[in-house]
């Protein structure tokens, strides 16, 4: 039994929409058969694979039929959580997709599920992105203030549902825990952050996150090794699209 986590399938089976790197970057040709094929060759039906974030380009459940489909044929227990893109997903009716899609697809906001005696706790997150202002040098040299105030709220907001979460998982007695985010922990003008911060208070042993896309924005963000704990990007096109694996 391994846990193993992936992000950004941006499935559009019934879509017209679609990520721009999917019609131009190599790694986004046939990235749907060849993700399969990478799952059904590593994982087991006793394995569970975290899916973090950016599901489908559906914006409402009938366009995003076929992309469960999909998901639901992978191998083993899947669990999705929320990205900036799936429409389809209000945070406040969550209990309905479990209704709808459980127990095949269980979708992970403002609780836990648990894989041993790890809880997996998860939250959309979010980061600052820009716009920024470059020099010739192409260093940042100043940032639109309002968007970043904006984005402080939604910061704020997500924060505090993970620590609603962490908190219940450590009423029912959990001590080991793994943060899943679908953007990624810092942005590029951070070194910490209040995700970083929680992920240290409830002693978080790794953070997953996904949402950079391209060469260019592999490294937005922290990997390895980090104040005691380990943090992975484990988007789709930045893993060739075979799932990493989180626990044995």
């Amino acid at each position: 039994m391994s846990l193993y986590a992936i992000g950004d399938l941006h499935l559009h089976f019934s879509s017209t929409l679609r990520a721009k790197n999917q019609l131009s970057d190599p790694l986004w040709k046939n990235h749907e058969k060849r993700f399969q094929e990478n799952c059904r060759n590593l994982l087991s039906e006793e394995d569970t694979l975290v899916l973090v974030g950016d599901h489908s380009w559906g914006k409402n459940l009938t366009e995003c039929e076929a992309d469960f489909d999909y998901i639901r044929r992978l191998p083993g227990r899947k669990i999705l959580t929320r990205g900036n893109h799936d429409m389809f997903w209000d945070a406040g009716k969550t209990k309905l997709l479990n209704e709808l899609y459980g127990p095949e697809l269980c979708f992970l906001q403002d609780s836990y599920e648990t894989y041993g005696e790890y809880a997996l706790i998860a939250s959309k997150g979010f980061t600052f992105e820009g716009p920024f202002y470059l020099n010739q040098k192409r260093e940042i040299i100043a940032y639109e203030k309002e968007t970043f105030e904006h984005a402080r709220k939604l910061v704020d907001r997500e924060a505090r549902r993970l620590v609603k979460s962490f908190e219940a998982a450590k009423a029912d007695g959990y001590e080991r825990t793994i943060l899943f985010l679908h953007y990624p922990p810092t942005n590029i003008l951070e070194e910490e952050s209040v995700f970083t911060e929680i992920a240290e208070r409830y002693n978080a042993e790794q953070v997953i996150y996904a949402h950079c896309h391209g060469k260019s924005r592999f490294h937005d963000s922290i990997e390895g090794d980090f104040k005691g704990r380990t943090y992975h990007l484990v988007s789709g096109d930045y893993l060739s699209w075979i799932p990493l694996k989180i626990l044995d």
